[in-house]
């Protein structure tokens, strides 16, 4: 079995205010979902991504205000890494010195990144890539031609390294492509999310809080192969979570034996079965099982804007 790559990422951020700022109004995103924490209804889920919400393309989060910051380490994602358009390198120097945004250049594989944090401390990247898929949202200076189009990759920092390369060459189902230094990279055949790189140190453990990943999830096409994956992970020894239903998709959890929270999550139904495509992001969704509570959950919600700045 082969995933087609990332589905998702999610991390957990602080002012929800800061976070929105960013990633609409700096990096151009798409505000696609605002809903709930499941597991935590007084917090906010927000997703982001390209003008439909396509896998591949969705960074979301869980704003917790007042949690402790995190550290960076072992059982981790190190880094996000955005695709923009080939040509547009120069454009995003630009806007992230505009916006007071410090980024320093590196290189990796013969790609050229520029590197940078988000206001809780989030590492991303942004590398220029050749793509058939193009964005068509435009927002706040973003024209869709300078657009990002969604993610290029991540790159896991892992408490076991060789055991996380072969879970996601022979169970995930990634091709080891080549190494550079110290990261090992793997590709998958989707043309969004299908670079994983894989740093081949044994990292110091790290905490989880504010300024870190959540999760990272990978793609299933549907339900049916959802199953199959979750039997394929048991049978290599990982322990599942029964199939949970986050109303745009479908999950399962594990963690890898390298400390990672591993989240296999279906392609359907997608963002558009609730509202339509036009409006998605502008009211508070929620899932039919919390909607007589709505009242009380939107009390305990603080209060944000999508804006131009």
């Amino acid at each position: 079995m082969k995933t087609a790559g990332i589905h998702h990422i999610t991390a957990i951020v602080g002012n929800i205010q800061e976070n929105v700022d960013f990633y609409a109004s700096i990096l151009g995103l798409r505000l696609v979902k605002k809903t709930i924490n499941f597991d935590d209804p007084g917090t906010y889920h927000l997703y982001f991504g390209d003008n439909n919400g396509s896998p591949g393309t969705i960074m979301t989060f869980f704003p917790w205000q007042n949690a402790k910051k995190g550290e960076i380490g072992a059982g981790q994602v190190g880094t996000i890494t955005f695709a923009i358009p080939k040509g547009s390198k120069a454009f995003w120097q630009d806007r992230l010195v505009k916006y007071n945004v410090s980024y320093r250049t590196t290189s990796r594989f013969d790609q050229t990144y520029l590197s940078f944090e988000d206001p809780h401390g989030l590492q991303l990247e942004l590398t220029e890539m050749e793509s058939s898929i193009k964005s068509t949202w435009t927002f706040n200076g973003v024209q869709a031609d300078k657009a990002i189009i969604g993610f290029a990759g991540a790159t896991l920092l892992s408490a076991a390294y060789s055991e996380t390369n072969k879970l996601l060459e022979d169970g995930l189902g990634f091709t080891y492509v080549g190494k550079d230094g110290e990261f090992l990279r793997f590709v998958s055949e989707a043309e969004l999310g299908n670079t994983i790189d894989v740093w081949q140190v044994d990292a110091a453990p790290g905490s989880i809080g504010v300024g870190m990943v959540h999760h990272i999830a990978f793609r299933a096409k549907d339900d049916a192969e959802q199953l199959v994956w979750k039997k394929e992970m048991e049978h290599l020894g990982m322990r599942v979570t029964p199939v949970q239903s986050r109303n745009y998709f479908n999950a399962i959890y594990f963690r890898e034996p390298g400390g990672l929270l591993f989240e296999i999550a279906t392609d359907p139904p997608g963002f558009t079965h609730d509202e339509s495509q036009l409006t998605m992001g502008t009211k508070l969704m929620l899932a039919d099982w919390f909607e007589p509570k709505r009242e009380q959950i939107e009390k305990q919600l603080p209060s944000f804007h999508i804006r131009e700045i």
